[in-house]
């Protein structure tokens, strides 16, 4: 049996449940095949008071040092990031940080084989240090914003070629990333690879839409989604905008962040609060119920990676309209899954939606879209790769 090393910073806890749950959703399919053994690093910065009134940054301190999720133990070491200088030098602080957890596994007998690293920086160049220490092999998953923003950066860039130097593969979860992380990085193509995530089609399936209305408390009106962190880039600005000319719809935004107040401020100054509902975070079985209820989702990115949100919604029936880049064109590959607009602007989301309005497809039809995107294929892939470099690990190490 295989014994991976899993190691990110995102990744949820019972402080942040929500934090990075795509990671564990791929590690827990990924060990659904029963071949494959895991443990789980998760570091978190460290912080100095449990105080709420410190807000997300309390939730560091109130983070265990140890717990077990859904079945994965996972440890939650803590590392310092000083003010100023935090981006250049987090790799290394992440290493020093996380040194003594993996220590304490390979004290209680989990020999990994390999390390599984997920966002590239940090990350997977701080897992490129630690397998350097431990003398194990590594690989490192991108996810977007990793490469497309923090990859503009000059050291932080240097730092990612060292690491992907070393990795037995770097991985991306769709096919234009990898191709940014090869043009752009500067990455050897012989060493990418590409992964998407999958969707849970049993978790997000079709629901009777009253029904999910009903359960909700929204009302029988045509019904925009938008999900996503409430930070700039996700374009729920957008989303709020284009509602002030589509007089028929409503618009409910899932998510929490900074640009909270702002994005209320103006849906007010624009005269569509009473349109405009926002519901804060939302569990997975809590948005598939909105994904149901949903008429479209709307996704205005200004960079994605592999966005699940809208696999997601496409599982639960609802045709979705995003902004084409990263790996949008490789999901929404039909006009049944939705629409793509080539400019992030409420000009385009409009006539997009209203297109997509006129020429509504049937929910079944929506979610065959997504039936092809089940996890079996990526873990199919994981695991072959896994046993790959344990196997040539220990032939390498018994020559």
């Amino acid at each position: 049996m295989v014994r991976i090393l899993t190691f990110s910073t995102l990744f949820p806890s019972s402080v942040r449940p929500g934090h990075g749950i795509f990671v564990e959703t791929r590690l827990r399919e990924l060990m659904a095949s029963g071949n494959l053994e895991s443990r789980v690093v998760a570091p978190v910065p460290w912080f100095f008071s449990k105080d709420a009134r410190y807000g997300d940054y309390a939730k560091f301190a109130r983070t265990p040092l140890r717990e077990f999720r859904n079945g994965l133990d996972v440890q939650h070491p803590r590392y310092l990031l000083p003010p100023g200088v935090g981006m250049n030098v987090a790799p290394i602080m992440l290493a020093v940080g996380a040194r003594g957890s993996i220590r304490k596994l390979l004290d209680e007998g989990f020999d990994f084989d390999v390390i599984d690293a997920h966002y590239y920086y940090p990350d997977g160049v701080a897992a490129g240090l630690l397998a350097r220490h431990f003398g194990k092999p590594f690989t490192v998953t991108a996810r977007g914003s990793d490469i497309n923003l923090i990859g503009g950066y000059s050291i932080p860039r240097r730092w990612m070629q060292w690491t992907a130097k070393r990795a037995m593969a770097s991985i991306g979860v769709s096919r234009a990333l990898t191709e940014v992380m090869a043009q752009q990085v500067g990455m050897s193509s012989e060493k990418l690879l590409v992964m998407p995530n999958g969707v849970d089609l049993d978790r997000f399936h079709i629901r009777p839409q009253e029904s999910a209305r009903v359960a909700l408390g929204w009302p029988a009106v045509p019904t925009l989604l938008s999900v996503g962190n409430l930070v700039e880039n996700k374009g729920h600005h957008i989303a709020i905008e284009a509602i002030s000319r589509l007089p028929a719809f409503r618009l409910v935004v899932a998510g929490e962040g900074p640009e909270r107040e702002k994005l209320e401020t103006s849906a007010r100054q624009g005269g569509v609060s009473s349109r405009v509902e926002f519901v804060g975070r939302l569990d997975q079985d809590q948005l598939a119920m909105c994904y149901s209820a949903a008429d479209i989702l709307v996704l205005p990115s200004s960079r994605e990676g592999w966005p699940n949100v809208l696999l997601e919604s496409m599982a639960c029936g609802t045709p979705v309209v995003a902004t084409a880049v990263g790996g949008v064109a490789e999901i929404i590959t039909s006009p049944s899954a939705g629409r793509m607009i080539a400019h992030r602007d409420a000009t385009d989301l409009c006539a997009a939606i209203a297109d997509l309005w006129n020429h509504l497809p049937g929910r079944e039809a929506v979610r065959s879209c997504a039936e092809s995107c089940s996890w079996q294929r990526t873990s199919d892939a994981q695991l072959k790769l896994f046993t790959r470099i344990a196997t040539d690990q220990k032939e390498l190490t018994d020559a």
